[in-house]
């Protein structure tokens, strides 16, 4: 299925993507980890906890699947669970390219991950890519887009990406860090032949970070497909003990959980195409499936929005939470 006939409107809970990067490898930013995946986290632990999740996902009615060259055997996990289930032809997957793994599936490694947007990375990585998913590959992005990354202006890999939209697959970026929207405007500028060359955009949004929701609002306008990420802020806004009060309050009233109230206030924003789960367990991810189905009023998780953090405060936290 290609990702631009996907229409996520299709049912509730397709606005709800399942991220692969808190079960690919050993090793993930999120708050609470060690309670979540247990100490065997081998290869073969892992591969069948994505599957379980994958399995899980898919019956709950969810039908984005996102991966990355970095998120450790994310792919390859992928890769055997839609070879293991050729019934299953109503997903879209979509991966990213740019960053190298480098932990050695250690989850105190010192670096876990090498970024280069450069035309031989592309190469290698988009090779990788399709020996594993090899047609079912619907969405490749670039992952991490600052406005100071060389892949935006870089003809040499506008040119790789132009021929990669010509062949079939959408393409797209996913953006970090607090100057996201002024990646995501540079993004819309780009062109290839008079075209637009980016058919979906990936941005980090929670009621803590709210900045870029403009530059989304743009790019959706423009005719982007806007992919949420991190809609629980690495777990921050996960669990009663670690939400804001405001969030946890209404979550105890509504009888669901945090997560739930997080994902369905990023669900409530107009421009918001698919929200990621990123979740390690399946109660996680029943949990956070659920946002799609809440019935709360839109008004009150607007107001959770009283909630952001300026963008380098917020960064700044992100980049001292621990792997684990």
């Amino acid at each position: 299925m290609a990702f631009s006939r996907f229409t996520p409107e299709a049912t509730p809970a397709a606005r709800v993507g399942l991220g692969l990067a808190a079960v690919g490898r050993p090793g993930y930013i999120n708050l609470g980890r060690d309670r979540d995946l247990p100490g065997d986290r081998t290869p073969e632990a892992l591969r069948e906890r994505s599957h379980r999740l994958l399995d899980a996902a898919h019956a709950a009615g969810v039908r984005y699947l996102d991966a990355a060259r970095s998120y450790g055997m994310a792919e390859s996990f992928l890769a055997d669970w839609l070879a293991a289930r050729p019934g299953i032809t109503d997903v879209v997957v979509g991966s990213k390219w740019g960053y190298t793994y480098t932990a050695g599936w250690r989850a105190d490694a010192e670096t876990h991950e090498v970024k280069d947007h450069g035309a031989a990375t592309f190469d290698r990585q988009y090779a990788e890519t399709r020996a594993l998913l090899g047609d079912r590959l619907d969405l490749y992005q670039i992952h991490s887009v600052t406005p100071d990354s060389p892949a935006l202006n870089d003809p040499a890999v506008l040119d790789r990406l132009a021929r990669l939209a010509e062949d079939g697959v959408s393409v797209g970026l996913s953006t970090s860090g607090p100057g996201q929207a002024d990646a995501i405007r540079a993004a819309l500028a780009v062109t290839v032949d008079g075209r637009p060359l980016f058919t979906t955009v990936q941005s980090t949004f929670n009621v803590l970070e709210q900045s870029a929701g403009p530059a989304l609002a743009e790019a959706h306008a423009a005719g982007l497909t806007v992919i949420v990420k991190e809609a629980v802020a690495n777990g921050r806004l996960a669990r009663r003990d670690t939400a804001p009060p405001e969030l946890a309050a209404l979550a105890q009233e509504y009888g669901v959980g945090c997560d739930t109230v997080a994902l369905a206030a990023v669900l409530n924003q107009p421009w918001a195409g698919l929200v990621l789960s990123g979740a390690a367990t399946l109660g996680q991810l029943r949990s956070n499936v659920a946002a799609a189905r809440l019935h709360a009023d839109p008004e009150r998780l607007a107001a959770l929005a009283r909630l952001a953090e300026p963008p380098a405060d917020y960064w700044r936290t992100r980049s001292a939470l621990p792997w684990t």
